[in-house]
């Protein structure tokens, strides 16, 4: 992992359960001293408690070593608030119905932001019976690619995955108006909206 839990996170999430050092020590089975050592950045939990200390303090591991609470807002699971994550070791696509923590190859993601298309990026949805075909005149080189091409309605994410040398293309079930998104692995994430 590229982070681990710090004692201003421990200190800010145990103060908002309001707790005290020695109330959390006994919930996690340790002494008072120890809380109080990594509060004070004189030291750090042992990876073995980090599960009691998340369960403690009402979060996920995840959470607790990015050192954020995340709360998903998206309650009416509208999947248009849902947000992409590309991991840059192995290339994983990951997509949320909303704010999450997300980790892949040991690193923390941050989500994708999309941007409008810019000219080098244009998209065609052409309507082929109950589905969009969808095409980008875009390079498909090793060194220049579109990694994937989604397409996000309030009820759902299709996502198709592409690599190298294959054809920046898809189709996609029609369920309303959608959002059509494609990453490019040197520009990011583009936006498009067919109504």
């Amino acid at each position: 992992m590229d982070k681990y839990v710090t004692g201003s996170v421990i200190r800010r999430l145990r103060e908002r359960k309001q707790m005290t050092q020695d109330e959390l020590a006994e919930r996690i089975h340790v002494s008072g001293k120890a809380v109080s050592k990594w509060e004070t950045g004189r030291g750090y939990p042992d990876i073995s408690l980090l599960g009691p200390l998340a369960e403690a303090l009402g979060i996920s591991v995840i959470e607790l070593l990015s050192g954020e609470d995340v709360r998903n807002r998206n309650r009416a699971a509208d999947m248009r608030r849902g947000q992409f994550y590309l991991c840059p070791v192995c290339g994983n696509v990951i997509c949320s119905a909303g704010e999450a923590v997300v980790s892949c190859c040991g690193i923390t993601l941050p989500p994708l932001e999309a941007e409008e298309p810019d000219p080098e990026h244009s998209l065609r949805a052409e309507r082929v019976e109950d589905e969009y075909w969808v095409t980008l005149d875009h390079p498909m080189t090793k060194e220049h690619y579109i990694t994937f091409l989604a397409a996000v309605s309030d009820q759902r994410i299709q996502l198709v995955k592409l690599y190298p040398e294959w054809g920046a293309e898809a189709r996609f079930k029609i369920d309303g108006g959608k959002d059509l998104y494609a990453c490019c692995n040197r520009h990011g994430l583009c936006r498009f909206r067919i109504k």
